[in-house]
């Protein structure tokens, strides 16, 4: 997740504590509050400076109006569970919300979001958006209840000097899920004390282990692995699902990839991104487009070698069948809280928010893959990210995860089925078999 100005209102919420947010009675009428996860690395304040940005420039443009930031300081997981528990009561709940597209229709469902469509009707910006990312959007019922602000695609980025060290190719392109495991056992036994490759994996890590790790594995292997949309039905744990997990048991049974006292971290991404890649401690990583803002000048992290050291290729399907790579694609939106009594001046803010030259800058600062087309054709934006354009490429073999309501807690089971593989609480055939218990419960499968 991407994550101050003297003016930005710092309110760090922690378990059991809510800050009264947009729909307060007592709140005033001319503030939007926005709610938006703030990462857990310290250094990293991508969003935060971006939306001091936009206040600066609302509060000039509506006079009388103000808009204030209340970041969500927690793990991916820790701010879903917090989001949704401030939209339950109008005395929490913000006007604006940074809503994850996987949350969307379960969040529609429980009552927290208001449709769009009243306004978009009217917004002529929203002929500029690509059909992918308003389909995302989208819930259901046929309505819109959130105005994306990027996309991603993933991929492998591995390091070009270690590849050196251990004999493997700078210009690394596996075609098989083979491929991919016997380069990281080349590391093993070439680069020793060195993390071979990191997969996503376990509870803590959320949507990261299930859309990084699994779901990249499991569309690999095949036509509709996860829900078949034509039966409306959710797929049992047949084989590509168990051969999924077998990858993911080896990964971590032959010690390929980190410590599972560490892959099961909650805050391994930030781990991966601000230290195991920079100090040169792992090989290849199965990760976002994103990756590369972690590293540019002026972010927490910066680290001027990366475009030369670090490498990137597609991920393989299975057996290198047709289309012969793999990405998943997500997103974030903008969104009004139902609850919230300001939704006209809300809507005005992002319509700020998602201006050409805020949706420039902010695609551009989170590294995130253009959803107006505008800002994709944008030379600001095609010069912004070293590797934006081998991502931007991956867009026509991706997938999007099932915008279903019941999709979180299949995300959950999934990632329960990878942890217990990972400890080696379970082979991934029973590990499968819990699954279809889970779902069985969650789906009435």
């Amino acid at each position: 997740m991407r994550p101050t100005a003297p003016v930005l209102i710092a309110v760090t919420i922690v378990l059991g504590t809510l800050p009264a947010c947009g729909g307060d009675a007592n709140g005033s009428p001319d503030t939007v509050k926005i709610a938006y996860q703030r990462t857990t690395d310290s250094k990293v304040r991508t969003m935060d400076d971006f939306l001091a940005r936009v206040k600066k420039q609302f509060e000039r443009d509506h006079p009388g109006k103000h808009l204030e930031p209340v970041p969500v300081q927690a793990a991916q997981e820790d701010y879903y569970a917090k989001i949704q528990q401030m939209m339950r009561s109008a005395k929490t709940a913000p006007d604006l919300v940074h809503e994850d597209t996987f949350l969307i229709n379960s969040d529609i469902k429980a009552g927290y979001l208001r449709p769009l469509d009243d306004k978009l009707a009217g917004w002529k910006d929203w002929s500029r958006f690509v059909p992918t990312a308003k389909a995302a959007a989208r819930a259901e019922d046929g309505k819109t209840y959130g105005v994306p602000d990027g996309t991603d695609t993933r991929g492998l980025w591995f390091n070009k000097e270690i590849f050196a060290r251990a004999g493997l190719p700078a210009d690394w392109q596996p075609r098989t899920w083979q491929d991919v495991l016997d380069a990281a056992r080349t590391v093993k036994r070439k680069v020793p004390g060195v993390i071979p490759l990191n997969v996503y994996t376990g509870k803590a890590a959320g949507e990261y282990a299930t859309m990084q790790g699994f779901e990249m594995l499991l569309y690999g292997t095949g036509a509709d692995p996860l829900y078949k949309p034509a039966e409306r039905k959710w797929v049992t744990g047949g084989k590509g699902f168990r051969d999924a997990l077998e990858f993911v048991r080896t990964v971590y049974a032959e010690k390929l990839g980190p410590d599972p006292s560490d892959a099961l971290d909650p805050n391994i991404d930030s781990r991966v991104a601000s230290d195991f890649l920079p100090s040169g401690k792992l090989a290849i990583d199965l990760d976002g487009s994103w990756l590369g803002k972690n590293w540019q000048p002026g972010s927490g992290h910066p680290w001027p070698q990366w475009p030369k050291v670090m490498g990137q290729a597609a991920f393989p399907t299975q057996n290198g069948q047709a289309p012969g790579r793999v990405s998943l694609s997500g997103g974030w939106t903008w969104a009004i809280s139902a609850k919230s009594r300001k939704a006209d001046l809300a809507w005005q803010a992002i319509e700020e928010l998602q201006s050409m030259a805020d949706a420039t800058e902010w695609t551009v600062r989170d590294g995130q893959i253009a959803v107006r087309t505008d800002v994709a054709a944008d030379p600001k934006y095609l010069a912004s990210l070293p590797g934006i354009g081998f991502f931007t490429g991956l867009v026509p073999a991706t997938h999007y995860r099932p915008a279903l309501p019941v999709y979180p807690q299949v995300s959950s089971a999934i990632r329960d089925a990878m942890e217990s593989v990972t400890t080696g609480d379970a082979t991934a055939a029973v590990a499968a078999q819990r699954y279809d218990g889970a779902l069985k419960s969650i789906a009435g499968r």
